[in-house]
């Protein structure tokens, strides 16, 4: 049975509801300082002064806040799915030099060793020198 797009992405719904649930109380909170400062002031508290105001301060939030927590949590987790080289570097690199010194210590049983373990872990080769090499 498929998976709703409700449950799929169940996380950035609930995320959602919390940025507009946040947002919402942010201006409507706004509105209530702006109108006692501008009663302070002896000024009639309008939209047109209220809605810069608080433009310039959601703005600034999402600047310091939202973006960089954007970009340092679904930026890079965007990265490492996609499989960027970077994400994928440091584990092929380090299996492709296992396997070579496997093959230099025993020379008899290195391939048979690393087939063994290749079994037990399939489908996990990402390393195209490997596939290469494999495949004839």
């Amino acid at each position: 049975m498929g998976r709703t797009i409700w449950s799929r992405y169940g996380f950035v719904w609930v995320t959602g509801g919390f940025f507009l649930i946040s947002l919402v109380g942010h201006w409507i909170f706004g509105w209530f300082a702006y109108a006692q400062e501008q009663g302070a002031l002896g000024q009639n508290a309008e939209f047109n002064g209220y809605f810069i105001e608080m433009m310039r301060d959601t703005l600034e939030n999402w600047q310091s806040e939202f973006l960089q927590l954007i970009w340092q949590v679904a930026g890079l987790a965007m990265l490492l799915h996609v499989g960027s080289p970077q994400s994928k570097e440091g584990d092929d690199r380090m299996e492709a030099k296992l396997d070579a010194i496997l093959r230099k210590v025993d020379r008899d049983g290195g391939d048979r060793l690393i087939d063994e373990i290749d079994r037990d872990y399939a489908g996990r080769h990402t390393d195209h020198r490997y596939v290469r090499e494999h495949q004839s």
